[in-house]
């Protein structure tokens, strides 16, 4: 149990490939508008040919970092809230991390394509599935929000085949890309055919925050 380990000392001392970290605001899904401390990791095997943070792909060129280190950057941030994303963020045991976070006090999320096995201890899990890369099915039990970004038809069915593998209470959300607006007309006349689902929009876009 979490509340028994008073030794965190190893914990703190395991180490993160780690592109940028930073206090901003949840800019989409199920917390948008909340605070929150982002943590991505460097390392991705999935990459989308979308992905704003194609930086990340390579693990090698970031940096590590101590748990400890981002812990107390989170605490000094007064976040409650933490968000660990990539890259891929579990091609990491995030054990480590994860636990030194919640032994603080503070809310642990991810957002994930689910493609690498399930590590850490979360409150809240994203999974935003890709069909070329598709998610192992350990982690469906797990999922709070399933987040599928549309283009065009085949993603709607993709989402619905994800989404029939996910726990009754999963959130569901379907997401336009930034660039490739198009497919806003179909999310719109979806979700209004289908009102278990709803739109995420990346507001810190609009807003111009990281």
């Amino acid at each position: 149990m979490l509340e028994e380990r008073t030794d965190l000392k190893g914990l703190l001392e395991v180490e993160y490939p780690v592109m940028e970290h930073f206090y901003t605001i949840q800019g989409e899904g199920a917390h948008t508008g909340r605070a929150a401390y982002f943590i991505r990791t460097g390392g991705c095997d999935v990459q989308c040919w979308w992905c704003d943070v194609k930086d990340s792909w390579d693990e090698s060129k970031h940096p590590k970092m101590k748990v400890g280190t981002l812990v107390e950057a989170v605490k000094e941030s007064g976040a409650k809230m933490a968000v660990i994303t990539g890259g891929e963020p579990l091609l990491h045991d995030l054990d480590a991390l994860t636990l030194a976070l919640k032994q603080e006090g503070i809310a642990t999320h991810i957002e994930t394509s689910g493609s690498s096995p399930v590590s850490g201890h979360f409150d809240w899990i994203t999974l935003s599935p890709k069909r070329f890369k598709k998610p192992l099915d350990e982690i469906f039990p797990y999922v709070d929000e399933l987040k599928v970004v549309v283009l065009t038809n085949k993603d709607l069915k993709w989402a619905e085949e994800n989404a029939a593998k996910c726990p009754d209470s999963t959130r569901l959300l379907l997401q336009p890309e930034w660039d490739t607006p198009d497919s806003i007309p179909l999310i719109v006349n979806y979700v209004k055919d289908h009102p278990e689902w709803g739109i995420s929009l990346q507001t810190h876009k609009f807003l111009n925050v990281p």
